[in-house]
């Protein structure tokens, strides 16, 4: 293999995925080109609420939950760093998250032992003198007292700065691409608007738009689009001292008093735009878990695409019969979570590393049915 700084990489779209694929990448030395349809880190990655935390962990496979586990110990460090490099703040932020009145209660403890996980049972009248702003009437809780929320706006904003202060790093915003160059059985670069752009590795790293690119090589990869709408509210900075979760819907708190509720979950392809009936039951529920939110006004209302996946479980790794094109995407609910771990494997692969987690669960290889 050759040396890094002999490699190329272009990285195919610019969401949290791709530009920490390309900063871990460009640390070792590697050439890396990023192309972006949009700015940067305005679809998903900017649309979420940032919880380092599936919502519901003990609901998916142990391959989400390696991911996952890497990731959380990791975000600190990152924060750190980028803050350090950039002084743009991804306010990595412990609250702590409270799961209130739980079908599978039994299930999340039984994981949180089997996982070494600190998540226990709490008494409901400790978690209302501890968030006082919470609605009455909720009979059962457990809690993870070291989840932490990230401010995904500042993160992509300081990955791309971040990146930009990187001489071997080239960012191209407003670049679509259309599809692949092949040669023989080797994809050699991509073709975009701006012109063809060879590199010895391609990854794709495009969210929910992943699976439409990869049409253009005749594979079905199963990532789609899944939208999600969430509300803002801004309220005094102590209003709410933890992230809590109720009936399918949370609310995350920000440092400055920002208060994120959401999400919906819909299937209706790429549609972006924001709906009066989403916006009527997000209000609904915020005011169930959060009374006092009935006083305040929503500061904000989005919307935006996961790119959904069988089981939430990403796809990372080379693609069989297409030399030199690697996946990063359909991390469904848990891009952010899933992000540093996710980006770390891939890198760990490309350049012949010894991985951080058995790369096996996340290889396209079987999954898509494609032989090497």
């Amino acid at each position: 293999m050759p040396s890094c700084n002999e490699i190329r990489v272009v990285i195919v779209g610019a969401g949290v995925l791709g530009l920490l694929s390309a900063y871990g990448l460009a640390a070792s030395g590697v050439h890396v080109t990023v192309l972006e349809r949009n700015h940067a880190g305005t679809e998903s990655s900017w649309a979420g609420g940032g919880i380092v935390s599936p919502l519901y962990p003990w609901r998916y496979s142990p391959a989400v939950t390696a991911l996952a586990h890497w990731s959380q110990d990791f975000y600190p460090w990152l924060g750190g760093q980028l803050l350090s490099q950039t002084q743009i703040d991804p306010e990595v932020y412990v609250t702590g998250l409270y799961w209130l009145d739980l079908d599978d209660e039994a299930d999340a403890l039984a994981w949180a032992q089997r996982e070494g996980r600190p998540l226990q049972r709490v008494d409901v009248a400790a978690v209302e003198r501890a968030v006082p702003a919470l609605a009455e009437g909720f009979e059962r809780a457990v809690q993870m007292a070291d989840v932490a929320n990230v401010r995904n706006p500042r993160l992509v904003k300081a990955l791309r700065a971040a990146l930009q202060q990187m001489p071997n790093v080239t960012l191209h915003e407003h670049c679509a691409v259309s599809g692949f160059i092949r040669e023989g059985a080797r994809i050699t670069g991509v073709r975009t608007a701006q012109g063809d752009m060879y590199a010895d590795q391609v990854v794709l790293a495009a969210g929910a738009w992943s699976g439409e690119l990869m049409k253009a090589l005749g594979i079905e990869l199963p990532v789609v689009p899944v939208k999600g709408q969430m509300i803002l509210y801004k309220c005094a900075e102590n209003f709410l001292p933890s992230m809590v979760l109720a009936k399918g819907r949370y609310a995350i708190p920000r440092r400055d008093g920002h208060i994120l509720i959401g999400s919906t979950l819909e299937y209706v392809g790429f549609d972006k735009v924001p709906t009066d009936e989403a916006l009527c039951s997000l209000q609904a529920s915020a005011v169930d878990l959060l009374p006092g939110l009935a006083d305040s006004e929503v500061v904000g209302h989005w919307a935006g695409v996961r790119p959904g996946s069988p089981e939430g479980i990403p796809f990372i790794g080379p693609v069989p019969g297409h030399d030199g094109l690697w996946l990063n995407c359909g991390h469904y609910r848990n891009g952010l979570v899933l992000a540093p771990a996710s980006c770390q494997l891939l890198v760990d692969l490309i350049l012949g590393r010894e991985p951080i987690v058995d790369p096996a669960p996340y290889a396209p290889a079987g999954r898509l049915g494609l032989a090497g």
